[in-house]
């Protein structure tokens, strides 16, 4: 049964669009997704499911939990093998292992359009390097995130697509768990 980590866009952040991680889980069972973990309070869940539509499983969530929760928090999902390709394609691999808190993966959408790149560097300045890779950006953050301007609304302004943000040391843990679930 393939095993998925789905990351929910702006929940519990600022007090905003709470939802405590056993409630989270919970509703992940009832839609009849399996062994669902979370890990931290920031909306990462890792489950099973023999749904193989991911578009149609991100909208079920999306809309279980707007029922449940009275918002709409954009849910991205990849499998385990996605997970563990964006892992080993790292093209900023001495960032994962000098500065892992400031390299970031944003979970896009949808693949961007392919002058979406050239949008987004004429957009920003420097020191942060981007690279996309399908339906990912991998990002570094070498003089810190809290005052970059490449934030999230940017990226998704010229990128044209929804996108969630998850550091290098979260993206390896949900990883692990995903391959714990799988064995």
């Amino acid at each position: 049964m393939p095993v998925y980590v789905s990351l929910l866009r702006g929940i519990n952040i600022g007090g905003h669009h709470k939802i405590k991680m056993d409630a989270l889980k919970a509703l992940y069972a009832s839609l009849g997704l399996t062994d669902a973990k979370s890990h931290l309070q920031s909306g990462n869940v890792v489950f099973a499911s023999g749904r193989k539509d991911r578009a149609k499983l991100a909208a079920e969530i999306e809309t279980a939990i707007e029922k449940a929760h009275g918002f709409r928090p954009a849910v991205m999902l990849r499998d385990a093998a996605a997970l563990r390709r964006i892992v080993r394609e790292n093209p900023f691999p001495d960032a994962a292992e000098n500065d892992p808190s400031h390299l970031v993966v944003m979970f896009l959408s949808a693949k961007p359009d392919k002058d979406a790149a050239k949008r987004l560097a004429a957009a920003y300045d420097e020191p942060e390097e981007i690279r996309i890779s399908g339906d990912n950006a991998t990002i570094t953050y070498p003089a810190g995130i809290g005052t970059s301007k490449l934030t999230a609304a940017l990226l998704e302004k010229h990128l044209g697509v929804t996108a969630t943000g998850r550091n290098w040391n979260t993206v390896t843990k949900l990883l692990a768990m995903a391959e714990a679930l799988r064995a």
